[in-house]
């Protein structure tokens, strides 16, 4: 359920829009533009946004407009999450840490933002303080973490891309959450069986 709802702030230009353009740092030089490129490029719009641990199992959904962007996650984990985790694993986390801290650096304060060992390649200009492999040998814990659990996932959801396409939103969302659940509970009993 929805914890809190999402603020808006007045202060900050262009709060809210898609992120479709290049970011800047403000004074207008060029950041991170890989994944706004892969979007202008592709021309994709809307889909879900899939959180997911990593076993590969889905922790929520939600259905976007447009392209996914940094305000989708952003409202995810401040709306629904009670308090933000330790580490979040994105493709883009390099301009999502900031967004965040941006808007609520209180509630993001203790959480660290790591770009996956799969995505980190493409991005050059990023700090490597950014990318999950810098912190493994040194954090016990992420060695065994899956950084491309949200890929493995979203690659299962491609199976239902082309039936979603046809269905009206509210059916989407009811067959996105079956088809989920069943997802999870088959993740659950081969996490089982391998425990």
């Amino acid at each position: 359920p929805r914890i809190r709802n999402r603020p808006i702030y007045p202060r900050l230009p262009n709060d809210r829009k898609t992120d479709r353009a290049t970011v800047t740092d403000g004074g207008g030089n060029i950041g991170c533009s890989k994944y706004y490129q892969l979007y202008g490029r592709k021309g994709l719009t809307g889909g879900l946004m899939v959180a997911w641990c990593t076993h590969s199992i889905c922790v929520g959904f939600h259905c976007i407009p447009r392209g996914e962007g940094r305000n989708d996650v952003f409202s995810s984990l401040f709306c629904y999450w009670p308090t933000a985790p330790d580490d979040v694993v994105y493709d883009f986390s390099c301009a999502l840490a900031l967004y965040c801290m941006l808007r609520e650096a209180r509630f993001f304060r203790l959480t660290r933002f790591l770009i996956d060992a799969f995505h980190s390649e493409g991005h050059t200009r990023c700090s490597k303080a950014c990318f999950i492999r810098q912190y493994r040998e040194f954090e016990a814990h992420l060695r065994g973490f899956n950084s491309s659990a949200g890929e493995s996932g979203n690659a299962g959801l491609a199976k239902i891309r082309k039936p979603l396409s046809y269905m009206a939103q509210r059916h989407a969302v009811i067959f996105c959450h079956v088809f989920l659940a069943i997802w999870n509970r088959e993740r659950r009993k081969k996490l089982a069986q391998t425990a």
